[in-house]
């Protein structure tokens, strides 16, 4: 479990439950311009510090044809907070503006090379991969943020200027893989905290 989707590739299929009991494939997407599918979960506190963020960033572009959707590959043996029925919770506590698709198997976060919650993956018209990273540089504490890749790598794409660093290293806590693969990164930070 090392590989990554690289820049220019094409966003892999997916067919996963979302908490609004549907089930949503890629395609269910084409009529976005733009599509950013970010790893995320219920429990990491580098999540719950940017929701707000993400949030922001997913309202301001909302109108210029971007669609976020989240997707949980987070172990419920590890974190039994980040189980489908937690996530329909938060949904109704916070009512995001993205779908919130829950990935059980974890191929999904496999074929994208999920490294980190938050993990962004941002795709063009023809689903091709033009920005993979963070969102902001401080998710844990967004008092202490001075930049928000998300938000630049958007603005520059629909504004049609190539995307100035479409590179980033995710920042957050390890994926929670299941099984033998658990424990493939040694330090995460959220068992740090």
């Amino acid at each position: 479990m090392a590989f990554t989707l690289q820049l220019g590739e094409k966003a892999p299929e997916f067919a996963l439950p979302a908490t609004d009991g549907r089930t949503y494939t890629l395609s269910d997407f084409d009529d976005a311009s733009v599509l950013v599918i970010f790893f995320t979960c219920n429990h990491c506190p580098y999540v719950i510090g940017s929701d707000e963020v993400t949030r922001q960033t997913a309202e301001k572009f909302a109108s210029r044809g971007v669609k976020f959707v989240g997707i949980n590959a987070n172990s419920k043996n590890t974190y039994p907070e980040d189980d489908y029925e937690h996530m329909v919770i938060r949904m109704k506590e916070h009512a995001f503006p993205w779908l919130y698709l829950y990935d059980e198997s974890q191929d999904v976060a496999k074929a994208y090379g999920a490294l980190r919650t938050p993990h962004f993956f941002v795709f063009d018209k023809e689903r091709l991969l033009i920005y993979t990273g963070r969102g902001i540089d401080s998710p844990r504490d967004t008092s202490k943020m001075t930049v928000n890749d998300l938000d630049r790598a958007l603005e520059e794409h629909v504004a049609r200027i190539p995307v100035s660093v479409p590179l980033t290293n995710p920042i957050g806590c390890n994926v929670k893989w299941e099984g033998k693969n658990a424990h493939w990164m040694p330090v995460d930070a959220c068992d740090l905290v």
